[in-house]
């Protein structure tokens, strides 16, 4: 079997805003496999900033796995617990490789008979016209879900807009989500959380930063608005330590990126975890390509989750690889009316 791994930048159609700062390109790697005339591909979605694996050896890592491919996923896959993006790349691509079809990973009616998966709307942080106007467009596409960035402009401007929604929409009739990104201090999270509940809002990814394990329990006991952890999850690879933080902590849900806590297999462990202490959970792609993303629909189609799952990045790109992917009236589909291009896959395994 031969590997090899390519980079590659994936260019926002719009500067895209979060609390971290803007988003102007998205560094993704691919990683390719060929054997006895077959190949496969996976995406290894670094995420520069937030990933655990944004490291200087990062590209040395991967190098490491192309000239051992041939020691085989499950050893290759211990080695990497502290490369999660590069766990989660090589999963897609040893299923890719092993199918009938290599965009093929997981059957289910979503691949096969294009039942939908309900998705929610996002909508990128920025002054109030822009944010408004992304408001509108998306109830206009259909979604009766919709997660909104929040922690970068001003709280007032914010609630304000929260509650424009609210006055035109009433919970019944649109979902409300929203994501601080670690942007409110311990101090005034829950006299932040108590304003926004006010709202009537689904629930408030991740207010405060990572890593405060008691102020984050504590917050979670007092909240009047669910909580749902996210970049909690980045960097805890062991098993048993996802139990501990899941039963220190206790929030309403976690929220899984594939490529951000070590693919299926380390998402696997953490809905194991969740369910055990009856905490609810839903999938979030990282801002990967569709080659990315499609892993994440397929495999997220097969876990039967009825909640609005976080799969609608597929559109934001200039240059993404095109593929059967299609976002129509609030969900995700897989077109059989589509074709993926693989001129762009030749090019890139060139």
């Amino acid at each position: 079997m031969k590997a090899i791994f390519k980079k590659y930048l994936l260019n926002f159609k719009n500067p895209s805003g979060t609390s971290r700062g803007i988003l102007r390109t998205k560094e993704t790697w691919f990683l390719f496999l060929e054997e006895e005339g077959k190949w496969g591909i996976g995406e290894c979605g670094l995420f520069r900033g937030l990933s655990f694996d944004d490291v200087p050896e990062y590209e040395q890592k991967c190098t490491w796995v192309a000239e051992n491919i041939e020691l085989g996923e499950a050893k290759l896959i211990e080695q990497l617990r502290d490369f999660p993006s590069i766990q989660f790349g090589l999963e897609q691509a040893f299923l890719s490789i092993r199918s009938n079809n290599p965009f093929h990973l997981f059957e289910s009616a979503f691949l096969n008979d294009q039942k939908p998966i309900s998705i929610n709307g996002l909508v990128w942080m920025g002054d109030k016209e822009f944010m408004h106007q992304q408001i509108e467009n998306k109830l206009k596409d259909g979604f009766s879900c919709i997660k909104m960035k929040i922690g970068a402009i001003d709280f007032d401007t914010e609630i304000a807009l929260l509650k424009s929604i609210r006055e035109r929409y009433t919970k019944d009739e649109i979902e409300l989500r929203v994501d601080a990104n670690g942007a409110f201090s311990a101090e005034e999270a829950l006299s932040k959380l108590e304003i926004l509940s006010k709202l009537d809002l689904h629930s408030i990814e991740q207010p405060i930063k990572q890593g405060q394990w008691k102020e984050m329990q504590n917050l979670c006991a007092a909240t009047p608005l669910p909580i749902a952890l996210d970049e909690e999850l980045i960097g805890i690879v062991d098993v048993t330590k996802k139990q501990e933080l899941i039963q220190t902590i206790q929030p309403q849900y976690i929220i899984l990126k594939p490529s951000l806590v070590g693919g299926f297999s380390g998402s696997n462990e953490w809905i194991a975890s969740a369910e055990n202490n009856k905490i609810r959970w839903w999938v979030t792609s990282a801002l990967e390509s569709n080659i990315g993303l499609n892993a994440i629909a397929q495999w997220t189609a097969t876990l039967n989750n009825k909640m609005p799952q976080g799969l609608g990045t597929g559109a934001l790109f200039t240059n993404n690889v095109k593929s059967p992917l299609e976002v129509k009236k609030g969900s995700l589909f897989y077109s059989k009316n589509k074709e993926w291009n693989t001129n762009l896959i030749d090019d890139l395994c060139i």
